[in-house]
């Protein structure tokens, strides 16, 4: 297919001289608009503007400048209908073969904190979309190029006559994709500013996401699947920069996640999270980075070998000196100094990864058969003054802080959930189990002596006294945990009867996963 004219409009101009360049060499002419046609022809590159094209003006802020008969009957042409090519005749529109058009920055736009809706809205792109959409529709006839990085190739496939209509179909599917992923961040955009508020559930959910990469399985070898980045949040997981190790899997991921979202619970101190199929075997703070990595692995130095490690801090020197004998799949933390990357990096297999902070509120989606369920995060924080004790005896202040402590890790562990503490490091996890009474159980087996004078945390709450009276004979001095059990007095009475200060804090933390 001969490319004989092409239209060149970007908001990103990542290598679009250069590729302006090549077409001219190849003796293609070029028209463009506003912006990127003042930058071709400073490059020296001839360049038709689009108001020659059309006979009229860009105008209205640059609102009106290619929606005309000229420009879209060009792309849209069937080049082998007759009457089309009649029409072409009659009306004096030449073919437009190649269109390269990407939008208004309208997702970067929204991304700022102090973007108005009139800033917004004058980034929402009409002509640009229109253009990606005629080409793509009419890929048959016309190249379409949405993305800077497939400028190469389509140079490469021109010059060895290799501008195939399956490869035109492939750019066709990325162009739809490409206005697609807008529409939905500007209807996205515009719902949230309808309801007011972040936290209201749209009538018609949408969910606009790019693959970051291809992954080698899903859960277990026989499972194909991909990791996805929504372009509109920054920050988090699928931000992070990889800067040393093997290639992340998707189980990697997923503990990723669950270290990250655990050990953020904590601004004001270094904290360290080590978690183990999504849920955390050790967890700390400290005075320092290291500090707190090597308390939360001496909480339970057993499961954490081949753990996730989150860092809530720079991983210094001293922190990776205290992981680099031990095997760790991934190693999470918002910066690395470069004495800890030398450190680091001469182990072949570790993940470092950098993390940049989130700075918008998320959904979390849940894929079921036939559709998804969607909430807003569990981002409930309380504190001693949101809590209500019950008991007899108050907490005294050390058990106040290692009841706030347990409380932020124990809505990280799946339900039924039991987490025993001190104040700044944990002792004993049990998760998942079938049982709240189980779960204190294992939690009490695994703090070993450490349970006598530690308090315990439980996601939700507990329907008997007897997790009440299992901590009671275990030592445990505090118990904190939502209340609201029809059998609540038995708990408590319980807890009377072992001495053990109990808190009700009235808003439960499920984690079903």
């Amino acid at each position: 297919m001969k490319i004989k004219r092409a239209l060149l409009s970007v908001s990103d101009k990542t290598d679009i001289v250069a590729f302006a360049e090549a077409l001219h060499q190849m003796d293609v002419e070029i028209v463009s608009t506003g912006g990127t046609m003042k930058v071709l022809a400073s490059a020296g590159i001839p360049v038709i503007p689009v108001s020659q094209v059309t006979g009229f003006p860009e105008m209205m802020d640059g609102r009106v400048k290619t929606l005309h008969p000229l420009i879209h009957g060009g792309i849209l042409a069937v080049r082998d209908n007759p009457e089309h090519r009649r029409d072409m005749e009659k009306y004096g529109i030449q073919g437009i073969d190649l269109v390269a058009v990407n939008l208004y920055p309208f997702r970067e736009t929204v991304a700022r904190p102090d973007t108005t809706l009139d800033e917004a809205v004058e980034n929402i792109d009409i002509g640009g979309p229109s253009m990606v959409r005629a080409a793509a529709k009419n890929y048959r006839y016309v190249t379409v190029a949405v993305d800077p990085s497939s400028y190469h190739e389509i140079l490469e496939r021109i010059r060895d006559d290799r501008l195939t209509e399956e490869f035109r179909f492939h750019l066709a599917q990325k162009a739809f994709l490409h206005t697609g992923l807008y529409d939905c961040a500007i209807a996205n955009y515009l719902a949230e500013k309808e309801s007011g508020e972040a936290e209201v559930l749209p009538d018609v959910f949408t969910l606009a996401v790019t693959k970051v990469q291809d992954l080698r399985y899903g859960e277990n070898p026989h499972q194909k699947a991909a990791f996805y980045k929504d372009p509109g949040i920054r920050g988090g997981i699928a931000a992070a920069r990889q800067i040393h190790g093997k290639e992340l899997s998707y189980n990697n991921i997923v503990d990723m996640e669950a270290a990250w979202d655990l050990v953020t619970e904590w601004t004001e101190c270094p904290a360290c999270a080590i978690i183990k199929h999504t849920n955390p075997c050790g967890t700390a703070t400290g005075s320092s980075a290291a500090d707190a990595f090597q308390r939360a692995f001496h909480a339970d130095s057993v499961s954490a070998y081949g753990g996730i490690v989150a860092l809530n801090r720079e991983c210094g020197r001293e922190a990776a000196e205290a992981m680099k004998s031990i095997f760790f799949e991934v190693v999470l933390a918002p910066s690395y100094s470069a004495e800890a990357l030398e450190i680091l990096e001469k182990k072949k297999n570790i993940r470092l990864m950098e993390v940049p902070p989130v700075t918008k509120q998320e959904w979390q989606v849940k894929k079921v058969s036939g559709g998804l369920l969607v909430q807003t995060s569990d981002d409930s924080a309380e504190t001693r003054q949101d809590c209500r004790v019950v008991t007899k005896r108050q907490p005294t202040e050390e058990e106040w802080k290692a009841l706030e402590f347990a409380w932020k890790v124990v809505k990280h562990v799946k339900s039924n959930a039991i987490v025993l503490t001190g104040s700044d490091v944990t002792y004993g996890v049990g998760a998942g189990q079938m049982n709240r009474v189980g779960a204190a159980e294992i939690a009490i087996k695994e703090a070993g002596n450490k349970a006598r004078g530690a308090v315990l945390a439980s996601d939700a709450f507990l329907p008997f006294g007897d997790t009440v009276e299992a901590a009671g004979k275990a030592g445990i001095t505090a118990v904190i945990q939502p209340g609201g059990s029809i059998r609540d007095g038995e708990s408590v009475e319980m807890a009377d009867h072992y001495g053990i200060a109990m808190v009700f804090t009235e808003h439960r933390h499920f984690l079903h996963g």
